[in-house]
Parts: structure tokens; sequence; C-alpha cells
């Protein structure tokens, strides 16, 4: 076989590998990233990797190929099947190995796919994946033979996830409905409803690559409207709705109202707080500035960082963080879990909370602090000039005195509210986001943010 391989530069994502199958990411990619990683290991002295798959159609194909490359190159590897990533990630720690693969298009349309690369020790990203890009155009590859073991290990990780859940004692009496829209949390999703005392509604539990109900991207609310019929039918207390791999999570309350992911966040933090006071929690730029005082308030040490979950995972690990989120979904614990965004633990937390405040998930959300806010604001930009244009506009706040937090982007507080601007390190959009005290003060910010973006020909 020639050796001599080229990665499509598109597919070198800053969080992952990521592209559309067999236009710009093909088996031969997965064979040679296998080579490439194994050869990262072994300069390191590590030779244990596992490997799971999402349910694509592509994804089996991809694993076969990366696990010839990572065979052929020394290493021990653990195929641990079919499940959504955090599964992978509780992989590493339980089958104590170094390192783990993921392959999953994430909450990407069905004929993307991509690889979700994570150490036992940290994330995976950035500067890391362009160094195999380097390994791979220096072909500097490992030629020895590895062995590949099958592990089923899908009922210790819902275990796991299950472990002090109050939901498993009998006097439990929620309601919940479950949406896994044909994602890779289907299976997990379905064995621990079994295991737990509610009373358990699901939705396209069944793991199918065509997703053939709906996109799973529970951040949009265009994708929940069938669990939100459900939780109306049924009177349901909760619903809880996967992304694509199960490592996001959106939620919806008995009006069937969305709480935001900076909502939840606050939640959460309260509950984690009780029992770690002045612990730090992170939290992405893009979130509400109630969340910040909500967590200070609660006597807890709020920290805001850039947006991205391989960074907020570093961040945590940096600062001792005991839980972080993002406006994505992703949703990180570390004072009884290891770290990492798991979907599937984040609704168990949920669940205990309302378990143990007893009251409706509506009367909490309605007792939280009121902010008026626009969605996520995606503005069309080139990949190559994105980033230039956030620039730009740092340097043209600078020279007109303007403060800003330059953490990702540029976020510009108020009196009455904020705006921020920032480049997607994943797609090639611009992404805007305002929010204010009230409705009116909203207006005026998004006016005034429009009127900055079309100096730069910009507009939404």
């Amino acid at each position: 076989m020639n050796k001599f391989h080229n990665f499509d530069k598109t597919i070198l994502r800053a969080y992952d590998i990521r592209g559309v199958y067999n236009e710009n990411l093909t088996k031969k990619d997965a064979f040679y990233l296998g080579k490439s990683f194994a050869s990262y290991l072994n300069k390191n002295g590590k030779n244990k990797i596992s490997i799971g798959y999402d349910g694509r159609l592509s994804s089996p194909s991809l694993k076969e190929s990366l696990i010839k490359g990572l065979k052929e190159s020394g290493l021990e590897v653990y195929d641990i099947g079919i499940g959504p990533s955090p599964m992978l990630y509780f992989s590493i720690y339980h089958l104590n190995v170094d390192a783990g693969i993921m392959i999953t298009g994430s909450h990407n349309p069905a004929n993307y796919n991509g690889f979700k690369i994570a150490l036992r020790d940290r994330p995976f990203f950035g500067d890391d994946i362009l160094g195999l890009d380097k390994v791979n155009r220096e072909q500097d590859f490992i030629d020895s033979e590895g062995i590949v073991k099958n592990i089923d290990l899908i009922d210790d990780y819902v275990d796991r996830v299950l472990k002090n859940s109050l939901a498993k004692n009998p006097e439990s009496k929620l309601k919940i409905a479950w949406d896994a829209g044909n994602g890779a949390a289907g299976e997990v999703m379905r064995l621990a409803s079994l295991k737990i005392f509610t009373d358990n509604h699901l939705l396209y539990e069944k793991i199918d690559g065509n997703f053939p109900n709906h996109h799973p991207d529970p951040s949009n609310e265009h994708n929940l409207s069938d669990i939100k019929e459900l939780i109306s039918k049924n009177n349901l207390d909760l619903g809880i709705a996967f992304d694509g791999d199960g490592d996001r999570i959106g939620v919806i309350d008995d009006e069937g109202i969305m709480l935001y992911p900076d909502q939840l966040l606050i939640l959460y933090a309260r509950d984690v707080l009780k029992k770690y006071p002045n612990a730090n929690i992170i939290a992405d730029v893009k979130a509400s500035q109630s969340l910040f005082n909500e967590i200070e308030k609660a006597g807890g040490n709020p920290i805001m960082y850039k947006t991205g979950h391989s960074f907020i995972k570093s961040k945590m690990q940096e600062i001792d963080a005991k839980l972080a989120g993002e406006m994505s979904g992703h949703i990180f614990f570390a004072d009884d879990y290891y770290g990492y965004d798991d979907a599937l633990y984040a609704a168990i937390r949920i669940i205990d909370i309302l378990i143990k405040d007893g009251r409706k998930l509506s009367e909490i959300r309605k007792s939280l602090p009121q902010t008026y806010s626009t969605p996520e604001i995606r503005i069309e930009s080139d990949d190559s000039k994105k980033f230039d244009i956030v620039k730009k506009l740092q340097f043209d706040l600078k020279a007109k005195n303007i403060d800003f937090n330059d953490i990702d982007g540029v976020r510009v507080n108020s009196d009455n509210g904020w705006w921020l601007i920032r480049a997607s390190n994943t797609q090639p959009i611009l992404v805007a986001r305002c929010e204010a005290n009230s409705k009116k003060n909203l207006d005026k910010l998004v006016e005034n943010l429009k009127s900055i973006l079309s100096e730069y020909n910009l507009t939404f």
C-alpha cells in the first residue's frame, strides 16, 4: 500500500476531525488517522485505546478502517461498539486505557461524520490535531501488530450514570418524555428508563442513521415539536432530548417551554454549590449575565470562558472547576463525575433536582431572573475572513475607548445589557447574541449591533 496520503485541510477542525463522507472524509482518512494517532501515543509511551461509533450509516466502515490503522501500528484496541460519545469517554476511565476515539458526526446532517479524540488526562484538540497531520505528511508511522478486543460496557455505563440517582427510589413519581432523535443515545436512554422509578415515555429510541423523524439537535426548537406534543398530550412533568451523539441536552418543562442551557446551569450550580461552596463554575461567553450573577449569589466563583467543549474541559482541569456548560447544551460535571460532557448524566441530575425540590419545573423556571435575549444569530462569513473581522472590530472598539471582554470575540456590556460577536470555530459564520433587562432595551441593543455590523458590510 502506498503510504502517502493527504488529509483534506477542511476536515481538520478546532475540536475534532469532521467532514462529508466520501467527499472530503473517507475510509482512507480513517486508516491514516489510526496510523498517525498510534505514532503519537507510542512516542508518549502509551499503547491502549478504546473506540466507539455512532449510528450513522458510514460509521461502521470508518470504524473498521480506523481500527485497522491502529492495529497495524501495534496498539491494544478496545472496540466498545455503538453508543453515545459520553460512553466512549467513560470507557477511557473504566477500562483504564490511554485514549479514546469516537466516530461521530455529532449533531450534523446525516451525510457528515468525523472523529472526536480524547486522552485520559486531557482533551485532544487544536494544535494536537494539526500535529497528526504533520505525522501523516512525514509518514512517521509504526509497523507492528496489535490486538483488538470487543468490549460490551453499556450496562456498566448506564449503572455509573445512575449510581447516586434519587430516581432509583420507588417513591419517585415524575412523568418524563425522552427523545433520542434516532441518535446514538437511543439504547442507553432506553436502558436508563428501565432502571429508574419514573413514568417514562420514549420517542425515537431506535438508532437510525437516516434520522427519519427529525434532526437530532435539541438546541434548535424546531426539532422539539414532537416531544412538546407528547408532554402536552400526557400531562408530563419533564422532557429530555439528546443530540446525535448524546453529549448535548435539551430540556422542556411541563408547560412545553424549553429551558436554555444557561437557565439549566443556574439550577445545576445551586445544587453543586451545596456540596462544594466557593467552587469554580465555568460558562461560555454566550451565556446570560444572570447566570454569572446567580452563581455568585449561590456562593460560587463564576468564570466566563471561550465557547467550545474542548476549551471548556481544558479550563475545568486547569482551575479545578466542579461544573461547566455552554449554550450549545454541553454540560460538564466534575463534582461527582468525570468532568466530560454527558447528556444522559445531565438528564439524571435535573431529574434529581426536581425530586428534591418538589415544585414543577415550570414553577422553578418562572422563579429564575427574567431577561430578554435574542436567540443565537448566525451571520454568514467566509472562513478566511471571519477571524479578521473580529480582530478589526476589537481594534476599532479600542480606538473608540469602548470596554469589552475579548476572551472569545467581543462581548460589550452596558448598564442595560450586553451584545456579543464571535467567530465560529466549526462553521463559516459569525455568531451574535444580545441580552437586556427589558424588551425596549433589547430592541435598542439589536439596532446598535446592526449599525456596528453595517460598517463591516454585515447584516442579519
